[in-house]
Parts: structure tokens; sequence; C-alpha cells
């Protein structure tokens, strides 16, 4: 992945004319004062950034799987792989089966 150059001024041959570029580019610079009176995202509209931050990522489970490293011969290794995707599943359905957990 390359890295974008960040243009500071209008370079034709990208899509847009010298018209959008003085329409979108007339940000003036912020002052000290602009700065001091700057507040966050979260202050200024509370609710969405909490809707934001409750979006993201999976729904939590309630039982969550924990991630073990455990050390089992090759061959048993080798017997489960051979019966496809899903292998480490049908390891923990008979490791419950084992300890005599529900499924």
């Amino acid at each position: 992945m390359t890295k974008r150059k960040l243009q500071t001024k209008f370079e034709p041959g990208h899509g847009y004319s010298k018209e959008d570029w003085d329409a979108v580019s007339d940000n003036p610079e912020w002052t000290e004062e602009d700065f001091r009176n700057a507040r966050l995202f979260a202050e200024v509209f509370p609710d969405l950034a909490e809707s934001i931050r409750r979006s993201r990522g999976r729904p939590a489970l309630a039982n969550p799987k924990k991630q073990v490293t455990l050390r089992l011969d090759s061959d048993v290794v080798a017997r489960f792989r051979a019966g496809g995707p899903g292998w480490q599943s049908r390891i923990n359905d008979i490791l419950r089966k084992a300890a005599g957990l529900p499924k």
C-alpha cells in the first residue's frame, strides 16, 4: 500500500476542477482562540458518540471460548484435521462429552 501525499495546492488531473478545489479548500487556519473554544466530539454529541462506541465489533458472548496452548500427539491432530474444517470444534465437543458437560 502506498502512502498518499497530502495536496496543499491544486494540481490538474485528479478528477476535479480548479473551481471544485476552490469551493472546498476555503477553510481558514485555526487561531489560538479556535483551539481554546474547541470541544470534544463526545461532549457535543454524547448520544451519537455512545452509539458509535457500542456498535463496534461483535456482540459480547455470554460464554466466550478461551484460547489455550495444548500439546497433543501429532497423529491425534492429523486424524482430526483429516476430517476437514471444524476439527477444533470437534475436539471441543469430545472434551465436553468426556468432562460430562452439556453441549
